[in-house]
C-alpha cells in the first residue's frame, strides 16, 4: 500500500475538520519534519518551535490540500516556508574564521563553526534519516548557505526530490531551482572539512567508541591528565559554543593540540579538598558519542548541568570535542541537576 493510499482516509477526515485525524497524521510525520527544520535552522530548540508552527499553518490551510502529491510532501512544503520565514526574520550569519583579536593564543575558529548550532539527540533520529545528513559539520556548513539555496539543497540532495517538485513546493521555477542547486553544492563543499571522517558519521556509535568514551569519562572524573592525554590525537581540537564550558561570549572559542587541551581543561577538572567536582554521563548525538557534564560547586550538595560535548573519534582516538550550552539537556532527557547518588 502506497503512502498516499494509507494516508487518504485520514487526509479526507482532516481536511473536513477532524482534529483527531489531523493529530494522527502529524504524529506520523513529526519526527522527520522536525529533523528537516533542524537541518534548515541548526537549532534543536528552533526546530521544535518551527515544526509546531508547521502544524498550525497546516491546520489553518487544511482545506487547500487536494493532491495529487502526498500529504507528507505538502507538509514538507509548509515546513520549508515556515523555516524560510524564520530565517528571514533572524538575518544572522556565521562569524569569521580567525581567533578573537584579544585572544591570539586561541586556535582559529573552524570554517564550519556556527554560534547557534546545537546537537540533536540520536534517540530522535532512529529510523528517520541517514545519519550523515545530520552530522554537525555538514549541518554547520549548510548554515552558511543563503536560505533559498539551503532549502533547495536539502530538498534535492538530502530528500531526493525532483526539481519540479521542489519548484512547486517553493513556488518558483525549475530553472531557479537548478540555478540555486548549482550555486549551493560548491559553496557547501568549500565549508566541509578536508578529511571525510570529520563529517561523515558511521551508521551507529561502535562498541570501541563507547569504550573510549568510558575511559575519557574516567580520566576526567579522576583528574588524570596523563590518562586524558593518552586518549587524544596530537592534533585534537576542542570548541566551546558561546556560554558553554564556562566561556561567556558571543562566538565559539577553539583550542588545538593535545597539550593545549589538557592544560585548558585542568582548571575545571576535580581537585583535592572541597573544590568543584565533575560527573559525566555518556549519551549520543548526531551519530557521534557524547557526554553530558555536571559540575558541583564547593559546598553544594548537588551537581548542576554544565555542558554537553559531542566527540569525534578518528583512528581510535578523540580528534575533536565540541561543547554546547546546558540548555540542550532537556532535549536529551537530562535533568538540570542531580544528586551524587543519581549517577
Amino acid at each position: 500500500m502506497s503512502e498516499e493510499t494509507a494516508d487518504e482516509p485520514l487526509v479526507v477526515a482532516a481536511r473536513d475538520g477532524d482534529e483527531a485525524a489531523f493529530a494522527e497524521l502529524i504524529t506520523r510525520h513529526r519526527p522527520e519534519l522536525q529533523v528537516h527544520c533542524y537541518r534548515m535552522l541548526g537549532s534543536v530548540h528552533e526546530a521544535e518551535d518551527l515544526v509546531q508552527e508547521t502544524f498550525l499553518r497546516a491546520w489553518r490551510r487544511r482545506e487547500s490540500y487536494r493532491g495529487p502529491g502526498s500529504y507528507r510532501a505538502w507538509l514538507y512544503g509548509i515546513a520549508t516556508h515556515a523555516c524560510l520565514d524564520a530565517l528571514k526574520a533572524r538575518r544572522r550569519r556565521p562569524g569569521g574564521d580567525g581567533p578573537p583579536p584579544d585572544a591570539p593564543h586561541l586556535a582559529p575558529t573552524p570554517a564550519v563553526a556556527v554560534p547557534w548550532l546545537q546537537p540533536y539527540p540520536d534517540d530522535l533520529l532512529e529510523g528517520v534519516v541517514a545519519r550523515e545528513t545530520v552530522e554537525l559539520a555538514f549541518l554547520a556548513a549548510v548554515q552558511y548557505l543563503p536560505p533559498r539555496q539551503r532549502a533547495v539543497l536539502l530538498l534535492r540532495d538530502v530528500l531526493g526530490w525532483p526539481a519540479a517538485q521542489v519548484a512547486e513546493a517553493l513556488g518558483t521555477s525549475v530553472a531557479s531551482v537548478t540555478s540555486a542547486l548549482q550555486q549551493a553544492r560548491p559553496a557547501l563543499r568549500s565549508r566541509l572539512p578536508e578529511r571525510r571522517l570529520d563529517w561523515t558519521a558511521p551508521a551507529e556509535v561502535s562498541a570501541g567508541d563507547r569504550a573510549l568514551v568510558r575511559r575519557y569519562v574516567d580520566a576526567i572524573e579522576r583528574s588524570d591528565g596523563a590518562a586524558l592525554a593518552a586518549l587524544l590525537r596530537a592534533d585534537a581540537r576542542a570548541g566551546h559554543q558561546p556560554g558553554a564550558g564556562g566561556h561567556v561570549g558571543d562566538r565559539p572559542v577553539w583550542y588545538q593540540g593535545r597539550d593545549v587541551l589538557v592544560a585548558a581543561w585542568a582548571p575545571v577538572m576535580p581537585g583535592p579538598g572541597d573544590g568543584p567536582s565533575l560527573r559525566l554521563v555518556p549519551t549520543t548525538a548526531n551519530g557521534r558519542p557524547a557526554v553530558a557534564t555536571y559540575v558541583r560547586a564547593p559546598g553544594s550538595p548537588r551537581f548542576s548541568a554544565f555542558a554537553l560535548a559531542v566527540l569525534t573519534v578518528v583512528d581510535g582516538l578523540i580528534g575533536e570535542v565540541q561543547a554546547f550550552t546546558p540548555d540542550v539537556f532537556p532535549a536529551f532527557g537530562l535533568p538540570p541537576a542531580r544528586g551524587a547518588d543519581e549517577f
